[in-house]
C-alpha cells in the first residue's frame, strides 16, 4: 500500500519519528517528509542517512499555513510532534495546550484540506484517567481525533491513533539515565522502585504503526498489548548487564508521575476488540441524544478493570535483562564500555 506514495512524519527528528522513518526507508515509498522545528537535528539526519527520499521541512505543527504548505501531495501522515516530557507540561500547561492539541487539530485540518488518505496520531497512556498536563492535552487529542474522524464522509480522510506505554531506550524512557549513570559510577536514581512500567521496544511500537495504516478504523484507537516490570527490577537488570555493583537512591515521585501506566481505561474495555497483538477501541460514535447516555447504561462496565502495567504480565529480573539484551542501544552502550 506504501509503494509511490508520500509520507509526512511530524516531529520526524524524535526518537520515535526515527524509528518509524527507518522503518519506511525500506518500503518502496517514493518521498518521505520529515517536518519539524529543530533545524539542527534536521542538517545531522540529512547528513547521517544521505538519502533522496529525504525531504527536509521546516515549521511548528502550531501554525497551520506551515504544516498546511508542507502537506500538498503527501497521501499519509505519522503526528508524533508533540511536548512530552511531563514536568515541563506540568510547569507550561499552555504550551502543552498548544503544541499537543491546537497542533494535532492544525495537523489534522491540514489533512484534510490536502486530501491526504491516512493521518496516525501518536497518543499516549497518560491519555488515559489522567493527572498530569501532559495527559490531559493528549485526551484531549484523541477527542480531537474521534470527533474530526466522526464528520468525514466514506470516502475522505481516515483519522486512528496509536497508544503507547513506556517505550524502551525513547527520549522519555528512564533506561538511557540509568545508562548514563551505570557507565559513569553514578548512584540510579529511582523515583519509587513499586513504580510498574510497561516494556515495548521501539520496533514493536512502529510495528503497531503499520498496522494501523494498513487496518486502521476511522475514530479507532490501537494499543499494543505488553508485558510490564518494576522500576526496581528493571535498575537491577541493568546493573547486572553493565556489570555494576553500584546503589540506587529513592528520590520520591517526581511532577505528575504515575504509579503505573493505564493503556486502555474499563470504560473504554467494554467495547474494546481483541486482535490477538493488539487491542482496538473503536470510536464511540453516539450522537447526542442523550436517551441513549443515561437511560442506557453499560452494566458491564463495573465488572471489568483497566488494561495496566500493574495487572499485564509481569516480568522478573532475568525476564527483562532478556528483553534488554535485544535492544540496538543496549548493545551499543555495551560495545562503548
Amino acid at each position: 500500500m506504501f509503494d509511490n506514495k508520500v509520507l509526512m512524519i511530524t516531529g520526524g527528528t524524535g526518537s520515535f519519528g526515527k524509528k518509524v522513518l527507518k522503518r519506511f526507508l525500506s518500503t518502496n515509498v517514493s518521498e518521505i517528509r520529515i517536518f519539524s522545528r529543530d533545524e539542527k537535528k534536521q542538517e545531522e539526519m540529512r547528513i547521517k542517512l544521505n538519502n533522496d527520499k529525504l525531504k527536509f521541512y521546516i515549521g511548528d505543527v502550531r501554525d497551520y499555513d506551515s504544516i498546511h504548505q508542507a502537506m500538498k501531495g503527501v497521501n499519509y501522515v505519522f503526528h508524533a510532534a508533540a511536548l512530552k516530557q511531563v514536568p515541563s507540561c506540568e510547569f507550561y500547561p499552555l504550551e502543552a495546550v498548544k503544541s499537543n492539541i491546537l497542533g494535532a487539530e492544525n495537523v489534522m485540518n491540514a489533512a484534510i484540506a490536502n486530501n491526504v488518505e491516512r493521518v496516525v496520531v501518536l497518543s499516549t497512556d497518560k491519555a488515559v484517567y489522567p493527572i498530569n498536563a501532559m495527559g490531559m492535552s493528549k485526551a484531549l487529542m484523541e477527542k480531537c481525533m474521534i470527533s474530526k474522524a466522526r464528520m468525514q464522509n466514506k470516502d475522505e480522510t481516515i483519522f486512528c491513533a496509536t497508544r503507547y506505554g513506556n517505550v524502551m531506550a525513547s527520549r522519555g524512557s528512564v533506561i538511557p539515565l540509568f545508562v548514563s549513570q551505570l557507565k559513569k559510577g553514578e548512584a540510579l536514581t529511582v523515583t519509587d522502585p513499586k513504580m510498574t512500567r510497561f516494556l515495548m521496544s521501539l520496533d514493536d511500537s512502529v510495528d503497531l504503526v503499520l498496522y494501523a495504516y494498513q487496518h486502521g478504523e476511522q475514530g479507532a484507537i490501537y494499543a499494543q498489548k505488553s508485558p510490564a516490570s518494576t522500576v526496581e527490577d528493571l535498575a537491577q537488570a541493568l546493573k547486572e548487564i553493565f556489570d555494576s555493583k553500584g546503589l540506587v537512591r529513592i528520590i520520591g515521585t517526581r511532577h505528575g508521575e504515575k504509579l503505573y501506566e493505564s493503556l486502555i481505561s474499563r470504560e473504554e474495555m467494554a467495547r474494546v476488540v481483541d486482535l490477538k497483538d493488539y487491542y482496538m477501541i473503536p470510536a464511540d460514535n453516539r450522537d447526542l441524544n442523550y436517551a441513549k447516555y443515561f437511560s442506557d447504561g453499560e452494566e458491564s462496565i463495573s465488572q471489568l478493570d483497566d488494561y495496566t502495567s500493574h495487572n499485564t504480565e509481569r516480568l522478573n529480573t532475568d525476564q527483562v535483562k532478556e528483553l534488554l539484551l535485544k535492544l540496538d542501544y543496549i548493545k551499543e552502550e555495551l560495545k562503548s564500555i
